[in-house]
């Protein structure tokens, strides 16, 4: 493993760091050796949660992570308004991508939007997982304004973090290794103790994009850093590729806390893939990524099976806007409006594209809360 001394700094960003509102701060996980969660103090802590739904979520007016978390286009107002559809539909957990490069650009004003998000959110009740490092899509991302989204294709200007290049540099380069760890452990430690944060997510399916087994030593040290710091919340990666016997799905068994997993299958071929993670202490399971209607992922499917599994289910997209991911995948620049949306749930208005969807969600979400 790469792994790195905290030193001083760490130590005085741990004691300026925000204490939070609630319970997280209460619990205290017990470690192993290399500190990750023992399976008990991960089972203790899922039993004492809420049965997790929630989405993905990048507001409507925001083509990627950096458009959304850039001082000049963050926008809190369209923020609240939208997690305010979300609340009333009865969701209560976010998983919410960030960006290296915001770091670098303004640690304490990205630090500060970040509370602010999280403020927001807890003002509608939901808890927040927060992903640090992403391999999917445009591999050179570039801070300023960002481009338009191309017409037709689904999420078109959706950015990796860091750029494909470090990625795959990062076991040789020094320099690349002490930007991305200050990043980490500044974030972390900022949150550590901070209930409005449900969990760290080190890398967003590592090895896409070609990748491979190179992201291997950044996912590894992304779980030393955020272990360097000690945080309340546990850390994970989700397997989303192969699930076991691959060099990227062995890391993950490795190093997570809690195991989580994207699937745009239908219930039995999902059910399949999560029997094939290499769980044998029983770590609680939480599904980040499902939901792709055209191709058999569906809330009135999926759901009740999650619940049924206690697996908790974090779709993909809330409001339809600027990433367009109410296209597929294979979506061809100029395509038209598919009448079968993707992703997504609702217009840019608030209106539900499929009511009865929404209604389902709702009438589930509800009564599993009056529980």
């Amino acid at each position: 493993m790469i792994r790195f001394a905290c030193g001083v700094a760490l130590a005085l960003i741990l004691a300026t760091g925000c204490d939070a509102p609630g319970g997280q701060a209460a619990f205290r996980p017990e470690r192993d050796s290399d500190g990750r969660w023992t399976a008990a103090s991960a089972q203790q802590w899922y039993a004492a949660q809420p049965w997790f739904v929630g989405v993905n979520y990048i507001p409507a007016d925001a083509v990627n992570e950096l458009e959304m978390w850039q001082a000049d286009t963050f926008n809190p107002d369209r923020i609240d308004l939208e997690l305010g559809w979300a609340e009333a539909i009865g969701f209560n957990v976010l998983r919410v991508f960030l960006h290296d490069l915001l770091w670098q650009q303004d640690p304490e004003g990205f630090l500060t939007r970040i509370d602010q998000f999280l403020a927001i959110a807890n003002e509608h009740g939901f808890r927040t997982s927060l992903v640090l490092f992403d391999n999917v899509w445009n591999p050179d991302p570039q801070l300023g304004p960002q481009p338009d989204p191309i017409p037709g294709i689904h999420n078109s200007r959706w950015v990796q973090s860091p750029a494909q290049a470090e990625t795959l540099a990062f076991a040789s380069s020094v320099t690349i290794q002490a930007r991305l760890r200050d990043y980490v452990q500044g974030v972390v430690a900022r949150f550590a103790t901070d209930s409005r944060v449900l969990m760290w997510e080190a890398v967003n399916e590592p090895g896409n994009s070609d990748i491979g087994a190179d992201a291997v030593p950044l996912l590894r040290a992304a779980f030393d850093w955020i272990r360097e710091v000690g945080p309340r919340q546990p850390a994970t990666a989700s397997f989303w590729s192969a699930f076991r016997d691959d060099p990227v799905a062995d890391a993950i068994a490795e190093l997570a806390d809690i195991h989580t997993f994207h699937s745009y299958y239908g219930p039995t071929l999902t059910m399949q893939l999560v029997g094939q993670i290499d769980n044998p202490e029983q770590r609680p399971v939480i599904c980040t990524e499902y939901m792709a209607r055209s191709i058999g992922s569906t809330f009135e499917e999926m759901l009740p099976l999650f619940r049924e599994e206690n697996i908790g289910a974090i779709s993909w997209g809330l409001v339809a806007g600027r990433t367009q991911t109410y296209y597929p995948w294979t979506s061809t620049e100029g395509a038209p409006e598919p009448e079968l949306w993707f992703h997504d749930i609702l217009r840019e208005d608030g209106t539900p594209r499929y009511p009865g969807e929404v209604s389902f969600l709702t009438d589930l979400l509800h009564a599993q809360k009056r529980r």
